[in-house]
């Protein structure tokens, strides 16, 4: 019999996610990969010119003076988790195979079980979100549990 190729892929260490994912600065640098791949550009008018206001660490247009944090218009907007408590949220849910509850989950954050719940609900809803759209297809099986 052929080995499940799903229950059997290479998972992420704990030491491999700390050294990709293990600094602010990481996680920051990668969100900003993920939102302007080719570099930034205004929401606003579209100009790539933009200048850092440091202190706030926002992105400032050049063209129009808009300014737009980072996280601004995703699901790590308007809360006050570092990107890093985000990225282990998103580790911890994806690693465990049976799932992981939010009492767990806030005690390998550091949060409280409310914020942890938050955190999981908000992951899973813009994963259904990504998913929503893609049929099923081939040889599909159901476990009986």
């Amino acid at each position: 019999m052929a080995r499940n190729k799903v229950q059997f892929q290479k998972g992420l260490s704990e030491a491999e996610f700390d050294r990709l994912y293990g600094t602010e600065e990481a996680c920051r640098a990668i969100v900003y990969s993920w939102r302007w791949a080719k570099g930034f550009v205004c929401p606003v008018c579209g100009d790539t010119r933009h200048c850092v206001v440091k202190p706030r660490q926002l992105f400032q247009c050049t063209g129009c003076g808009r300014q737009t944090s980072l996280t601004a218009g995703t699901i790590f907007a308007q809360t006050h988790l570092l990107l890093r408590t985000w990225f282990r949220a998103m580790y911890h849910l994806t690693q465990s195979k049976g799932g992981i509850s939010s009492i767990e989950l806030g005690r390998r954050l550091g949060v409280t079980q409310t914020t942890a719940w938050k955190l999981k609900h908000k992951l899973m809803q813009v994963m259904m979100e990504r998913d929503a759209g893609k049929r099923l297809g081939g040889r599909i099986e159901i476990d009986d549990a």
